[in-house]
């Protein structure tokens, strides 16, 4: 079921080649190891995880899997630890309750995603800190996002938003 889950996720997510990635509260790898392969050729991806021990472990985990496009940070999601315009895709999947301020972590993936760039969170039951579609929509929006698309049901959800390209002319 989980490698099922892992696969969906991906696929909802809209990974591409070539692609900057951003995936805050990655933990091991679960999904940031195969995104990584996935982003191939000239993609690259980077893990931001809240604890040390969670940013070890996922550059031990994709030492193990010889997966040389990632790179794991430690800090907190509500912090900018990245410049601006720096990444076409950040997701969130499972972690955005985890965050001690989930609208300050989206307006930080605002800023670090380029116009045009993808939002993607993905939220499932049984997690016990599962948000639901309405408050999800609501934080994007409010932060400036557009809503794109829903894939799945409010059992096991991915939302993907889209900074939009403004016009400077």
């Amino acid at each position: 079921m989980d490698i099922f889950r892992t696969q969906t996720t991906l696929e909802r997510i809209g990974l591409r080649p070539g692609q900057k990635v951003l995936e805050v509260g990655s933990g091991g790898g679960r999904l940031l190891i195969p995104a990584a392969k996935r982003v191939l050729p000239g993609g690259e991806v980077v893990g931001l995880n809240l604890l040390p021990n969670s940013t070890k472990q996922l550059q031990e985990r994709a030492a193990q899997a010889r997966v040389t496009n990632l790179k794991a940070i430690t800090g907190d999601a509500v912090l900018p630890h990245f410049p601006a315009d720096t990444f076409d895709l950040v997701y969130i999947c499972t972690a955005l309750g985890e965050i001690s301020d989930p609208q300050a972590a989206i307006k930080q993936c605002y800023a670090v995603l380029k116009a045009g760039g993808t939002l993607s969170i993905t939220e499932m039951i049984p997690d016990p800190h599962y948000q639901a579609q309405d408050k999800v929509c609501a934080l994007a929006e409010t932060t400036g996002f557009e809503f794109v698309r829903v894939e799945g049901s409010w059992l096991f959800y991915t939302m993907n938003f889209r900074k939009p390209v403004i016009n400077q002319s």
